[in-house]
């Protein structure tokens, strides 16, 4: 596995967070909608490159979507950037959005809502100071060392702890959390809380402090076997959507070859294929 977090393994890794919530609705944190459905693309193009990407977009099974951004800051530019963001998802998707953004129990404030004139931007603030972490600390670590199964409440706890009220540090909370994860005795529960701990902690931590976590995440096979395969299907249908682009650009097999490290014989199948569509069509 490389040092860096891909962008293929952050796709895995919420596709397994989105399992976390699938079938449910985010009562959790107060709020009715209809039961999440699946993830869906968080890139979002016509962004500027430092935020070509929102936090987490699920579907619902009304066809709504709901936009999670995390935030352990508040300033005048987090509306309008998520702003931007909600107008891209729109553009692409033609979808209601509600957009939530919880901020870690450093926030004690943030503003409602963005009014420009005829237009107004109102996302659900969910303000984790006002969840008692320490409490919710303790009730977990006795469950874990009980080995008493954990509800699906208990897991979001597990997830959304280190953003909550605490007086452990929020990185340091964030690697417990980890730790805890891997001691869940039921396996299917385990790998979800794992991967999805993983995947708000790169949401929330500063690229230093997820560093430490990401290391973590190299040294433990569990985790790493959990995803690398998925990762490796992800990579291979992304090199063979490239590889047909340029075979309807009628590009030599040798470039194809170089610049989706595809070999021949796969790019040569791929050509019969789209030879045999166009046929069809």
């Amino acid at each position: 596995m490389k040092n860096e977090v891909t962008p293929h393994f952050k796709d895995v890794l919420q596709k397994y967070t989105s399992a976390l919530f699938k079938d449910t609705t985010l009562e959790y944190f107060g709020i009715k909608t209809a039961k999440v459905k699946e993830p869906i693309n968080v890139e979002l193009p016509g962004l500027e490159i430092k935020e070509t990407r929102a936090d987490f977009i699920f579907l619902l099974e009304d066809g709504k979507c709901v936009h999670f951004e995390f935030q352990t800051t508040f300033n005048k530019t987090v509306l309008p950037r998520f702003a931007r963001y909600d107008t891209r998802i729109y553009d692409r998707d033609k979808r209601e959005i509600t957009t939530i953004i919880v901020y870690s129990a450093d926030v004690k404030k943030a503003d409602a809502s963005l009014r420009l004139g005829s237009l107004t931007y109102e996302p659900i603030n969910i303000m984790m100071c006002e969840y008692d972490g320490d409490t919710v600390y303790k009730e977990l670590e006795a469950k874990l060392q009980s080995k008493q199964e954990l509800t699906n409440t208990d897991m979001l706890n597990l997830i959304f702890l280190p953003l909550m009220k605490n007086e452990i540090a929020r990185a340091e909370l964030a690697e417990k959390t980890v730790e805890m994860a891997k001691t869940i005795e039921d396996e299917a529960k385990r790998k979800l809380c794992e991967a999805s701990a993983v995947a708000f902690a790169d949401a929330y931590l500063s690229k230093e402090e997820f560093k430490k976590i990401w290391e973590a995440i190299r040294m433990n096979g569990a985790l790493a076997e959990l995803v690398n395969e998925e990762v490796e299907i992800k990579v291979k249908e992304t090199a063979e959507k490239m590889a047909i682009k340029m075979i309807e650009d009628n590009e030599p097999i040798e470039k194809i070859a170089k610049y989706t490290e595809l070999d021949i014989a796969m790019i040569k199948k791929l050509q019969k294929r789209q030879l045999k569509n166009k046929k069809t069509t």
